[in-house]
C-alpha cells in the first residue's frame, strides 16, 4: 500500500512518492523469510476444477459474485465474467485503458474505474457509458438499486444512475491530510450504504447521501502524519446487522449497524480485510500471523504463527475451512477450530490477489498472473 495526501493532484502525487520512498528506504533491504512450510496433512480433501486465463495484475483488484457467476478484472482492463459451476466464460470486455478499481455488479450493470480515473460501466459486456471522475478511486465500485455508487481515495462518495451515468449525489466531508492507498469500505446493507472515512464508520443514505449514523472505530495516535494515519481497509465481515471491520495497522471492530454503534474494539496490527463466521472473525496481522477473534466480544480464540511473512490474503472462512492465499502462490485451508492445518494447494506461483470467494461449492482465487481458479471439496 501507499500513502496520499488529501492536497491537489499535483502535491499528492508527490506526498505519495516522497512518503512511500522514505518508509522504503527506512526498512532497508532485508525483509524477514518467509516460514517454512510444515507438511501438507491433506485432511480436507480439496481439488483443482478449473481454471481460466484472465490478464494480471499488478495490484488487487476486487472480484464479485452474483448467483454462480464470478466477475473479475486485470489491471490491463479485462472485465470478465465466468459460471463458477463448470469455469466456463461467459464473456469477455475490454475497458481500454489500465483499471485502478474493479469489479462493482449487480449481475446486469458492470462497473470498474479506470488508471486515468474514469467510471465506466458496461451492459451484456458491451460499454454504456463512463463518466470522468476529479480524484483517484482504489476502492470497487457498488452496484445496486440502478445506482453506482463510488468512493474515492479521498473517501468523496458518489451516486450515479446506472443506466444513464447522471451523477445524482456527492458526499464530501473534511478529512486527514494524509490518506491510504488502499481500497476502503463499500457496501450495501439492508436500506443504508456503509463506507468510511478515517478512522470512523459511516451509514448513508443511498436516496441523497445524509448521513444515518457514524461511529468511531479506530483513532489516529502518534507523532506525525504517518503514525497517527488511521483509516478502514476494504475486507468485512457481515453477520445480519453485524459488520466486523479492520483498521489499518491498529484495531479490528465489530459494529452494530442498526443501533450505529461498537460493540467492541480490539488493538490488532494488520492491513488486510477480515474474514467470519457466526462464532469468530478471522484476520492476519502485519506479521502474517492468522489469528481468530470471537464474534460476541472479541476475545482471541486462536492464534496461527506457522504462516509468518508469507504475504498472506484476507481469509475467507466457510463452513469446511479457514481459506486464505500467500505470496507464493499457495492457498491454505486452516481449520476454524483451532488454525491448524488441513491442507494446501498450488496454484501457478504468483502471489494470490485479494482473497478468495465461496461460490457454487467452489473457493475461487485469482492470482497476479492472471490465472481465475476454482477448488472444490471432494
Amino acid at each position: 500500500m501507499t500513502f496520499c495526501s488529501s492536497k491537489p493532484v499535483l502535491m499528492r502525487i508527490a506526498a505519495c512518492l516522497f512518503i512511500t520512498l522514505g518508509l522504503l528506504a527506512c526498512a532497508g533491504t532485508e525483509k524477514p523469510k518467509p516460514t517454512a512450510l510444515e507438511a501438507n496433512p491433506n485432511t480436507l480433501r480439496v481439488k483443482e476444477v478449473w481454471r481460466v486465463a484472465s490478464g494480471p495484475s499488478a495490484t488487487p483488484l476486487a472480484m464479485r459474485v452474483v448467483g454462480d457467476r464470478v466477475f473479475t478484472a486485470s489491471s490491463q482492463g479485462e472485465i470478465m465474467a465466468v459460471d463458477a459451476t463448470s469455469g466456463q466464460v461467459k464473456w469477455r470486455a475490454a475497458s481500454g485503458t489500465a483499471l485502478s478499481a474493479g469489479v462493482g455488479t449487480d449481475g446486469d450493470y458492470v462497473a470498474v474505474v479506470t488508471r486515468d480515473n474514469y467510471l465506466v460501466v458496461l451492459r451484456e459486456a458491451k460499454e454504456i457509458w463512463r463518466q470522468k471522475l476529479a480524484s483517484v478511486t482504489l476502492t470497487a465500485p457498488l452496484v445496486a438499486g440502478a445506482r453506482v455508487f463510488l468512493v474515492s481515495a479521498d473517501r468523496t462518495v458518489l451516486a450515479f444512475d446506472a443506466s444513464t451515468g447522471r451523477k445524482l449525489w456527492t458526499q464530501q466531508r473534511p478529512g486527514e491530510s494524509l490518506l491510504l492507498g488502499q481500497a476502503g469500505i463499500l457496501i450495501a446493507m439492508g436500506d443504508t450504504l456503509v463506507t468510511s472515512q478515517s478512522g470512523r464508520l459511516m451509514g448513508l443514505n443511498p436516496q441523497n447521501g445524509s448521513v444515518r449514523w457514524d461511529v468511531s472505530v479506530a483513532v489516529g495516535r502518534g507523532v506525525n502524519e504517518v503514525e497517527r494515519l488511521v483509516d478502514l481497509v476494504a475486507g468485512t465481515s457481515r453477520m445480519g446487522d453485524d459488520l466486523c471491520v479492520r483498521a489499518f495497522q491498529s484495531a479490528v471492530a465489530c459494529v452494530d449497524t442498526a443501533a450505529g454503534k461498537t460493540r467492541w474494539t480490539k488493538t490488532a496490527s494488520g492491513a488486510t480485510g477480515l474474514g467470519g463466521n457466526t462464532a469468530a472473525v478471522f484476520g492476519t496481522e502485519s506479521d502474517d500471523k492468522v489469528v481468530a477473534w470471537r464474534r460476541s466480544d472479541g476475545e482471541r480464540l486462536w492464534l496461527n504463527e506457522r504462516l509468518r511473512f508469507r504475504g498472506l490474503s484476507t481469509p475467507l472462512a466457510t463452513n469446511a475451512a479457514l481459506a486464505l492465499g500467500d505470496a507464493e502462490g499457495f492457498v491454505h485451508f486452516l481449520s476454524l477450530q483451532d488454525g491448524a492445518l488441513l491442507a494446501r494447494l498450488a496454484t501457478d506461483g504468483s502471489p494470490i490477489m485479494g482473497g478468495p470467494l465461496w461460490v457454487a461449492n467452489t473457493w475461487v482465487v485469482l492470482t497476479q498472473r492472471g490465472s481465475v481458479i476454482g477448488f472444490r471439496p471432494e
